[in-house]
């Protein structure tokens, strides 16, 4: 299987998955913890993916994405966006509505 392959397979599995620096519980980036802790906030559950842990998902998921940063939000499947466009979302409601939704 491929690294493409495998990254494909981790966002149909699982309905919000979070490509981040670090775990949930033990973020290793300032921009990972704030991604993760926004998604806590919305009260729903998700995969988080440690990029750290695997170089290959590391590069893998920014030519997946053609998105250059970590970390990487994906609801349904659904390329969201980094740490910024997370907490902008946040910020106007629109994040928390996105995960009523699920």
């Amino acid at each position: 299987m491929s690294i493409q392959d495998k990254i494909k397979q981790q966002i149909e599995t699982y309905p919000v998955v979070l490509y981040m620096k670090g775990t949930a519980e033990m973020p290793e980036c300032g921009f990972s913890a704030r991604a993760a802790n926004l998604l806590k906030a919305c009260g729903v559950q998700f995969a988080a993916v440690n990029v750290l842990a695997d170089p290959e998902i590391r590069q893998g998921i920014k030519e997946f994405s053609n998105w250059p940063t970590i970390p990487q939000l994906y609801v349904k499947g659904e390329f969201i966006g980094g740490s910024d466009i997370i907490a902008e979302m946040y910020e106007s409601g629109e994040l928390q509505q996105l995960m009523k939704a699920l």
